[in-house]
């Protein structure tokens, strides 16, 4: 009776498993990085949503501030100027501006036009090309909300924020809500027509919600509660509240993040390539 042997199959050392590990890990890190500079050439190509988010902010801002009676001082706001309320309005603005109208027809017309099916066959994951969108809209949020502060400041002597580290917490919070917020419209719409119109139709209302008709601190009680469970509701109260020397409320904090986590996780969701 013969034994037969079984071919010792040859494991690999573990320097080479963990060399193949590094390499993987280096590949993808390397196609985000590379989606990120394509993606930041041809936002620099696009003035058109350049200007709406950079300049338009400030430009409402100096049109609002040019109004005699806006920059009078007001026992009705607590002797504040409306001027003063509409500084962190325009930046708000930015923030609306670029998470439901400028970033989500970008992705569907990547969408539309099968260049994410053509990328679905690379390194390239979903999660880097949402990543690299709202790291983008997110720096011209950055720009916008320091030419509006600088502009109040020098064009019409509004204060700075006395709290700065709140207020770039509570900033940071709505502006990834909202980025968060314009990727899911992006993921569940499948064409751009389409996501154009469901942006137009949540951009309009979070104006209300930002305070841009109606100052959140002016709105009568139950209007404003309930405007401040939205995100751009609650970043309004924040941002007037480290305008102030104060510290955010956690409450405020705490809606934004919620919103962000929860529209982030639905955006990776649903984001599909086709």
């Amino acid at each position: 009776m013969t034994t037969r042997t079984r071919p010792r199959t040859r494991a690999l050392p573990l320097s080479r498993t963990r060399t193949r590990t590094r390499t993987r890990t280096t590949s993808v890190k390397g196609s985000a990085t590379a989606v990120l500079k394509t993606e930041t050439r041809l936002l620099l190509r696009e003035p058109a949503a350049l200007f709406w988010v950079l300049a338009f902010p400030t430009l409402l801002l100096c049109i609002l501030g040019a109004i005699p009676s806006n920059r009078e001082h007001s026992t009705d706001l607590g002797g504040l100027r409306v001027v003063d309320l509409y500084v962190p309005i325009a930046v708000l603005l930015a923030v609306l501006t670029a998470g439901l109208q400028t970033m989500p027809p970008v992705l569907t017309g990547y969408r539309e036009r099968g260049i994410l099916r053509r990328m679905s066959t690379t390194p390239i994951r979903p999660g880097s090309l949402i990543g690299a969108q709202i790291a983008l809209h997110g720096a011209a949020v950055a720009l916008s909300s320091l030419l509006a502060l600088a502009v109040g400041r020098i064009v019409f002597d509004v204060a700075l924020p006395r709290h700065l580290v709140g207020y770039g917490v509570a900033l940071a919070l709505v502006t990834l809500a909202t980025l968060a917020l314009g990727a899911t419209v992006s993921a569940v719409c499948r064409t751009t027509k389409i996501t154009q119109a469901v942006g137009s139709a949540v951009f309009f209302p979070a104006m209300f919600t930002a305070g841009v008709w109606m100052p959140v601190a002016t709105m009568p009680d139950l209007l404003r509660h309930l405007v401040t469970l939205t995100p751009p509701g609650a970043a309004a109260r924040a941002l007037d509240a480290t305008a102030a020397g104060q510290w955010p409320s956690w409450t405020h904090l705490g809606i934004m993040a919620l919103w962000a986590v929860l529209l982030i996780a639905a955006a990776r969701r649903w984001f599909t390539w086709e």
